[in-house]
């Protein structure tokens, strides 16, 4: 075999190689191994208590913070384990998240984008100004509110809100970022929005989305996995997993049989 071809961990933005969560006795994942490359968007999807938004929290440790969470198996960044090798603040400014519900921080708009910055010990007004400048034009939000950034981040609107958490994210620069059905609260117009914002995004960030919206994530991933009771059944191209599946479990929920 030609070792030039050989593909290690370390090519891959995340590998994820036999991880089990339990919460308590409740087994929440089971041997789920998964690899994420660079600069791709990855949907996952499934049922709802099947697994994909478990799995997402677990990518930056959010669930360390859930009491009688056990987890085993491996989960390397650039090949480095988040676990043993990334102290949990710099994974957290590494690996960015974005919630299913906006939650902007009860100040001003300015204050919410340098909040990041400001831990991460910026101080000077004029990079704060070209941080929150430069992210929320990345967040495609900048010329809405450009003129009002010194009011309350909780008087604008949902879909206003849910890009400034975005942007937010996108103020520590971060290399990934993590989605967990981040327009589910959301109407039409301002899910359009987040999903073209996933696609340029991509450029310059590894992408992870949770969605039950299957056309999402036709329209915007690159690889889909399709969890199902804890497992993953199914990782592939999104428009070969969705037009040409190997699992019947997989055909079955894409075609509306369950879920």
């Amino acid at each position: 075999m030609d070792n030039e071809n050989i593909v290690k961990p370390s090519d891959y933005k995340l590998s994820i190689s036999g991880c089990n969560l339990y919460y308590g006795d409740f087994h929440a994942l089971k041997n789920v191994s998964l690899n994420i490359a660079p600069n791709e968007v990855t949907a996952f999807i499934g049922p709802s208590g099947c697994g994909k938004s478990t799995l997402l929290k677990s990518i930056n440790r959010m669930n360390d913070l859930v009491e009688g969470c056990k987890i085993t198996g491996e989960f390397l960044l650039d090949g480095q384990n988040i676990y043993k090798d990334i102290e949990i603040t710099e994974l957290r400014r590494r690996v960015g998240m974005v919630f299913q519900k906006p939650n902007p921080f009860p100040m001003s708009i300015y204050d919410n984008i340098a909040y990041g910055p400001r831990t991460h010990g910026i101080r000077r007004k004029a990079d704060l100004d070209e941080i929150i400048e430069k992210s929320l034009r990345q967040a495609s939000i900048w010329d809405e509110v450009k003129d009002r950034l010194k009011k309350s981040a909780l008087g604008m609107s949902g879909g206003q809100q849910q890009r400034l958490c975005i942007a937010r994210a996108l103020a520590v620069k971060p290399e990934v970022i993590l989605m967990d059905e981040p327009t589910s609260a959301l109407d039409p117009i301002s899910t359009m929005k987040i999903e073209e914002l996933c696609f340029d995004l991509k450029k310059d960030y590894t992408i992870v989305i949770v969605t039950h919206n299957m056309q999402q994530a036709t329209r915007i991933s690159d690889k889909t996995a399709f969890f199902l009771h804890g497992e993953i059944v199914e990782f592939g191209e999104t428009e070969k997993l969705f037009s040409m599946p190997t699992d019947k479990r997989t055909e079955d929920y894409i075609t509306g049989r369950f879920g």
